[in-house]
């Protein structure tokens, strides 16, 4: 991938110098693929900076987490005031904050970014999302503008996002709501093979449709040639592939964040899960020799309960992107970070794994309401997801039914429903926590913020916890936006 962010640099116009800890891979570089063009090769990191031009702008692509500081340590010594550093990587948030404070102390510039859009969007265009040192954006600029793959209408897929580590965390809800994408995708899939016994051949037909409407995104599409693609025997390549997936860390990341701020972020996790419970194959092998249930078989009108699939993956999409946002906004808040939701949507457009002509709905629900707390309650999303309803409540319900597994497209309409839902159980869940704990609880015919406390038993006495903490984190601006809150 740094090879060919390093490509689409020269080819843009910049002259690159480039510097690998393997010194072969540099002296392979500069003779092959970049003979001839405007790059050159640095055997040391001291020779590296001597080539550039102050400011210095140097960009590390290598592995998250210690590598990244390493780096920094051995960089520091050799640059001046103003110079800038910058990580390219999938670095955890929370590190790219203390190393943008780390490197401005002493006398530098910081810039954590997310790129997304693989080693092929690295080279023709990916989506770039930088933050940290503000005053370093003007130095890098021109070339990540440059570089980024360019929406419909010819705006780059780079913008500015924010202090300390804005940029990589809007990266690692990318991959987030990537891997949420990816679930619903596989779900309707099992749902297409195991409940319908359709071909490869059929499912591939079925996506390249979807990819012509509403559900037009670069994932769907590589899911459509994935399903046409034949091994060496002429059988689809596709079921030739062990059903046990891997996962780098972001999704779990993201999940951890939302668990941090109290979002339910449940189709995400969910993916995440689904992942795990995919990588213990062998124990689903033996599980299945002895645990029954229904057959998979789904007994259903074919072409309707298709076009089903299409509502429930749609309106789960949907319901996915809404806790995406939700969990922005909300670490936004804790962090200070003004970001721009609909420029986020625009930076999505193009280049990145979750590009999609959906992202252009979302960009115009924050131009309509730049304060927007839930996409769900933006007009446009409201009708369609309720559209989708029927199709998506009847997937739901056949799939349960059948025993297919779907907990992305089933989660997002608990969410759905539980979101919608104006009185939750929730109130016999505080009268619970009173009982075995006294943790208090708030009345209904009292203000907000009052707290009671009862002696169920008789025999529990007075005392109450001091302390009543509520996870609502959906908007700093909302009167529901409590966060920790004394009471008896």
């Amino acid at each position: 991938m740094g090879e060919n962010l390093v490509m689409n640099m020269e080819s843009h116009g910049f002259t690159v110098s480039v510097y690998n800890r393997t010194i072969q891979r540099v002296t392979e570089f500069i003779n092959g693929r970049a003979a001839g063009k405007n790059i050159f090769g640095a055997l040391s990191l001291g020779e590296l900076v001597s080539q550039l031009e102050k400011p210095r702008k140097v960009m590390l692509m290598v592995k998250a987490g210690k590598p990244v500081d390493d780096f920094i340590e051995e960089l520091i010594p050799l640059l001046d005031p103003g110079d800038i550093i910058i990580d390219g990587g999938n670095s955890h948030f929370q590190d790219t904050s203390r190393r943008t404070h780390y490197v401005e102390s002493k006398g530098l510039l910081f810039i954590g970014t997310g790129v997304s859009g693989g080693e092929e969007g690295a080279l023709k265009g990916p989506s770039i999302m930088p933050g940290g040192s503000e005053a370093a954006w003007l130095h890098v600029k021109p070339i990540f503008q440059s570089i980024a793959a360019k929406a419909q209408e010819g705006s780059p897929c780079c913008q500015w996002v924010g202090a300390g580590g804005a940029g990589h965390f809007v990266k690692m809800v990318h991959n987030g709501i990537e891997y949420g994408d990816m679930q619903l995708i596989c779900e309707a899939y099992q749902l297409m093979r195991d409940g319908l016994g359709m071909s490869a051949d059929e499912m591939h037909t079925v996506f390249a449709k979807w990819n012509c409407g509403e559900l037009d995104s670069y994932l769907i599409g590589i899911t459509s040639d994935i399903l046409a693609f034949k091994d060496t025997d002429g059988t689809p390549l596709i079921d030739n592939i062990l059903d046990a997936a891997g996962q780098k860390g972001t999704g779990k990341w993201t999940v951890i964040s939302s668990l941090d701020e109290g979002i339910a972020l449940t189709l995400i996790g969910e993916a995440v899960f689904s992942r795990c419970l995919s990588a213990i194959k062998n124990q689903r092998v033996a599980a299945s020799m002895v645990l029954t249930g229904p057959s998979a078989k789904l007994n259903v009108d074919k072409s309707s309960f298709i076009e089903a699939i299409r509502s429930a993956l749609f309106a789960s999409k949907i319901v996915s992107y809404a806790q995406g946002y939700a969990l922005m906004r909300a670490v936004a808040d804790t962090h200070e970070w003004n970001l721009n939701y609909g420029g986020i949507a625009l930076i999505w457009r193009g280049g990145c794994i979750i590009r999609s002509a959906f992202l252009g709905d979302i960009k115009k629900a924050f131009d309509r309401n730049p304060d927007l707390t839930n996409l769900l309650l933006d007009d446009y999303f409201r009708d369609k997801i309720i559209a989708e309803q029927s199709g998506w409540r009847t997937v739901c319900a056949e799939a349960i039914k059948a025993g297919i597994p779907i907990p992305g497209m089933t989660s997002a309409l608990s969410y759905f429903d539980g979101y919608r839902c104006e009185k939750l159980p929730a109130n016999l869940l505080q009268a619970q926590r009173d009982y075995f704990g006294a943790h208090t609880y708030e009345r209904i015919d009292s203000p907000r913020g009052e707290f009671f406390h009862t002696n169920w038993t008789g025999k529990g006495g007075d005392t109450a916890s001091t302390e009543y903490t509520i996870h609502r984190r959906h908007n700093s601006r909302s009167p529901d936006s409590l966060d920790s809150i004394g009471g008896k």
